[in-house]
């Protein structure tokens, strides 16, 4: 398998404090919050969660200057929060603010 990417319009409900690890790498973890209507056999379907992400190098520093309740559309991929772990991060590649209203 190779292909790993996901792609999601969220607002951030949560940011921690820009860290960096003893390599010097800036890390942004922030929870952000999805809601939409999704087509489900025939269906309109709420489609509402909460999901960690994480950043890092230069991406991490553009997203700690973000604020909280702001909505982006965010590119990544999905593997496990903790190496030995069941749930599961979305790690941020890349992202862009953008002018639509949310309501959550």
């Amino acid at each position: 398998m190779k292909t790993n990417r996901f792609l999601i319009d969220a607002v951030i409900t949560e940011k921690a404090a820009l860290r960096y690890t003893p390599a010097g790498v800036p890390v942004q973890e922030l929870t952000l919050t999805h809601r939409s209507q999704q087509v489900e056999c025939g269906s309109e379907r709420q489609a509402t969660f909460e999901l960690f992400a994480i950043a890092f190098g230069e991406t991490a520093k553009r997203v700690s200057e973000i604020k909280e309740r702001q909505m982006l559309r965010i590119s990544g991929f999905m593997t496990r929060r903790w190496r030995t772990g069941i749930t599961l991060a979305l790690h941020i590649t890349d992202f862009e603010l953008l002018n639509e209203p949310y309501s959550l």
